[in-house]
């Protein structure tokens, strides 16, 4: 069974996916900086789709798979401590 997300909302801190097995995951802002930047109207303006969750206008595809993962955004490669 694919599970996918059925509602995402978001408050200050955290992004909220209610996904089709009924579970309700939190998943911080700070994993996602074009969300946390976002205006909450751009918030507002995803696409579901059956593995993931899009925003167009931010450019930003997170799948629903990686968020059971525990991933966040992995477009950029982490820090290097010198």
């Amino acid at each position: 069974m694919i599970i996918s997300a059925k509602n995402v909302r978001f408050d200050h801190h955290t992004m909220w996916v209610e996904l089709s097995d009924e579970r309700i995951i939190g998943v911080p802002l700070s994993w996602f900086p074009r969300l946390r930047n976002a205006s909450a109207e751009q918030l507002k303006d995803y696409e579901l789709s059956p593995r993931g969750i899009h925003w167009d206008a931010l450019d930003e595809d997170i799948s629903i798979d990686g968020l059971l993962q525990g991933r966040g955004d992995v477009t950029h490669p982490p820090h290097q401590v010198a």
